[in-house]
């Protein structure tokens, strides 16, 4: 028997029916749970063929458990080791060099120094630093955000200098990202699953976030065709199974704002009933084909074109 396993913290919508769902279909050997543990013993298998991570971004005892479990063969969705090493920066900046549109971002020291450091430890970064080159480069209105954060937390919307030396000042040790603003008529969010399926969205993000689904853009046939592409670009360098790229469309160009989401929203309440049925259809095949193809003691995680060509010296593009 084959056991799916659901790693997840409060949100319950999308576990629970993804597990109904899977076993609801009646593969034989295949069974679907949320995800049990009791102990975490080096070099010991987990006893699941597929974990579907939804929790070990907030929780660093999963994330270690998870890597252990893929030593030992289960196919994690997504690749721990990759989400531990990406970042909303490399992102932008991997999508310069694959020919993904992406707002002008420069990354930021935090203003107050890290734990256990002290102005010596900072010798080969100029002080002050070039704050004309970057606020020239992004211009204003800018965003200023997280470099690895997500959902919202700790966003500026910021329309002058002044109004950023204020809020950065609030941001303490956090890295800062400072992004040019994307004035746009239209914009998507659009669900990739296992590097194949994508269902394109119309999002609002100026909206509250309980309306944030409720969007009247109608996207031709070609602009679909565009940001599906788009989508599995980035998705396919990154290596994701399971991912959220938000684009919007400014002059008719769609940029790639956020696309480091491997833990997207999901919860029926938020994106509604014709999207949550989609995404925990598409899960649940995509898991179950996982399952299916996993092989025990071998490396059974997916590994983006970023890491595959890098190891060969093959160019991105």
């Amino acid at each position: 028997m084959k056991k799916i396993g659901i790693l997840h913290g409060k949100e319950r919508s999308f576990p629970e029916a993804l597990v109904e769902r899977i076993n609801s279909k009646g593969i034989e050997g295949i069974t679907a749970e949320s995800v049990k543990i009791d102990k975490v013993i080096q070099g010991e298998a987990s006893g699941y063929a597929v974990i579907i991570d939804r929790i070990s971004q907030d929780v660093p005892f999963y994330r270690a458990f998870l890597k252990n479990a893929a030593l030992c063969g289960t196919a994690v969705i997504n690749n721990p080791f990759w989400w531990s090493a990406d970042e909303k920066f490399f992102n932008n900046c991997l999508s310069t060099k694959i020919g993904v549109p992406v707002p002008k971002t420069a990354i930021l020291p935090s203003y107050k120094l890290p734990d256990d450091t002290s102005g010596e430890s900072f010798s080969n970064l100029a002080y002050p630093l070039d704050w004309k080159g970057i606020f020239d480069y992004t211009g204003f209105p800018a965003y200023m955000k997280p470099f690895a954060g997500g959902g919202w937390k700790n966003v500026y919307k910021l329309e002058s200098i002044e109004a950023f030396y204020e809020k950065h000042a609030e941001t303490g040790q956090l890295v800062m990202l400072l992004q040019e603003e994307i004035v746009f008529t239209e914009y998507y969010r659009c669900y990739c699953i296992g590097g194949k399926h994508v269902r394109i969205m119309p999002y609002e993000p100026r909206n509250p976030h309980h309306l944030r689904y409720v969007a009247d853009f109608v996207p031709s046939p070609e602009r679909l065709q565009q940001m599906e592409e788009i989508v599995l670009k980035i998705n396919h360098f990154l290596g994701y199974d399971f991912n959220t790229v938000e684009l919007a469309i400014r002059d008719g160009v769609p940029y790639a704002i956020d696309f480091c989401n491997p833990a997207p929203d999901a919860e029926r309440t938020s994106v509604g009933e014709k999207n949550f049925a989609w995404v925990v259809e598409t899960s649940a095949n995509y898991a179950i084909e996982k399952a299916l193809a996993q092989k025990d003691g071998t490396d059974n995680l997916t590994w983006g074109e970023y890491i595959k060509r890098s190891s060969a010296k093959i160019p991105l593009i």
